[in-house]
């Protein structure tokens, strides 16, 4: 068999038990979720779950990994340019990504989530607020700046909850939109809610 057929084997078997786990975590705790389970719902035997995780930990783990790295990527094309110029476009791209991951996503900001995963997305959220927003709103004060930063980074997670428990009535371009909007005109943007 050839590499390239091992290779998608593999990525089939892995993207099976990850779709699996999203739906066990739809009901129960990750602590609740045995490899039985597991591999009963994917149709595979244990053996094989365990040629690619050590546990159900490992599995979530690595699928939060891929995730952010997935997240940490979008964040990269982008710099203080593109965010002066049109931020909506780097929303558009996050919230693209939420929706194609829309599952997992709720899974792990929802109420039995990972605070990990919570603050690792916060915390690369932050790293491109200090890193390039600085260029784009620069300030003499500093504490002025981490509060905005603050207030932003909390303000694009709970963006992302609501879009998800409200069940993405609005599109990924109308989400950005409308955080680009938030973001540049705050409170404004109540007061002239037709110029959205």
């Amino acid at each position: 068999m050839s590499a390239e057929a091992v290779d998608r084997r593999v990525r089939k078997t892995r993207k099976q038990l990850r779709e699996c786990l999203v739906s066990l975590l739809k009901e129960k705790k990750v602590q609740e979720i045995t490899v039985r389970e597991l591999t009963d719902m994917a149709d595979l035997n244990r053996g094989t779950f365990y040629l690619h995780y050590k546990d159900v930990y490992d599995l979530l783990e690595k699928t939060e990994e891929e995730l952010q790295e997935d997240f940490y990527q979008l964040f990269q094309k982008h710099d203080a340019a593109d965010l002066r110029q049109r931020p909506a476009v780097l929303f558009m791209e996050i919230y693209n990504l939420v929706y194609d991951n829309a599952d997992l996503i709720e899974i792990l900001l929802g109420e039995n989530g990972d605070l990990n995963f919570v603050n690792h997305l916060k915390t690369l959220i932050q790293e491109k607020c200090i890193h390039n927003w600085m260029e784009v709103f620069r300030t003499d004060n500093p504490i002025v700046f981490d509060a905005f930063c603050s207030f932003i980074v909390s303000g694009c997670v709970g963006l992302v909850q609501y879009w998800l428990q409200s069940g993405l009535k609005e599109t990924p371009q109308e989400m950005a939109k409308l955080t680009e909007v938030f973001i540049t005109k705050g409170i404004n943007v109540l007061e002239g809610e037709a110029s959205l």
